[in-house]
């Protein structure tokens, strides 16, 4: 069993928790709707549909040689390693990751028959968008498109399905509440791939940091995490997102401070490390705070 929590890369699927919570809690001040076994089906069907991928990339970033040629495999880059290791058959692997993406189909069927025919496109592309993100013969991270896919799967289209589920209806307060968690995911995978430059410049793995080089690709970093905030500011102030989703404005510090780490260890992957953490960490908290902040709103209309 321990195997496979570490094949799922457990610590990660956070990535799919938080936009559910935070579009149910956007559903939940905006119309009072909660509804438990909704919300737990909805969070089912995200997580196994993240593990899916997780694991697919696994599967074709072996086909390709990548994670084999990496040096400098970490906790939060070149892959799990344990196909590498022989603890896992690649076979096995593909199986585990094409099992969860069903079972996650699965749960959205069923939540069509509660919410609509919307859900099953957010679940279609969410699944297209996660599988394909290195599966061949798109390969969305080979053509440059990696970060845009990833933003969008862990951003709009889990937030907005959480919230539909919830309430049978799309919101443009859950549509702007779901633009700083997609950024910062966005981040989390952008930082994440320095460390792998050198084995995805091999294999014609050419995502933005294969493309600009170390250096000149902080500054995207710093674009997606400026954004971030930006994006929670302005969504206050046009009204679509309540005042108290301020509070996560407080973790711009932890950001600052990555982009800092990035901009001095960019070609670093060893001494990157710290910033890659914090990346993380920035993206969980500032999604809590966000949630908390709906929450908030929405007892204080009580």
């Amino acid at each position: 069993m321990s195997l496979w929590v570490r094949e799922v890369r457990l610590p990660f699927l956070t990535a799919s928790v938080t936009p559910v919570l935070l579009g149910a809690a956007v559903a939940w001040q905006e119309t009072g709707l909660f509804d438990l076994s909704l919300f737990l089906l909805t969070l089912a069907g995200a997580v196994l549909a993240h593990a899916g991928a997780n694991m697919a990339n696994d599967y074709y970033d072996h086909l390709s040689g990548n994670d084999a040629r990496n040096r400098y495999r970490s906790p939060f880059n070149g892959g799990t390693g344990l196909i590498q290791e022989g603890a896992l058959t690649p076979g096995q692997v593909h199986a585990a990751s094409l099992l969860c993406l069903a079972l996650a189909a699965g749960i959205g069927l069923y939540l069509y028959t509660a919410s609509g025919p919307v859900v099953l496109l957010l679940m279609f592309l969410g699944g297209f968008l996660g599988y394909f993100y290195t599966a061949g013969p798109v390969r969305l991270a080979h053509l440059g498109l990696g970060e845009l896919a990833v933003g969008t799967s862990f951003g709009p289209l889990i937030v907005l399905g959480a919230y539909l589920v919830q309430t049978g209806t799309l919101s443009g307060s859950a549509a702007a509440a779901s633009v700083p968690v997609g950024l910062l995911i966005a981040a989390v995978l952008y930082i994440n791939q320095f460390p792998d430059y050198e084995a995805d410049m091999a294999v014609g793995k050419a995502h933005w940091v294969v493309r600009l080089g170390t250096a000149r690709a902080v500054s995207v970093l710093t674009t997606l995490l400026v954004g971030t905030y930006v994006s929670v500011v302005a969504s206050v102030a046009a009204g679509l997102v309540p005042w108290p989703a301020l509070a996560a404005l407080a973790t711009a510090p932890l950001a600052f401070r990555a982009n800092t780490l990035a901009r001095r260890h960019h070609g670093s992957p060893v001494e990157l490390r710290p910033g890659n953490a914090l990346v993380i960490q920035t993206h969980l908290l500032t999604g809590l705070l966000l949630t908390a902040g709906f929450v908030a709103a929405g007892l204080l209309a009580a």
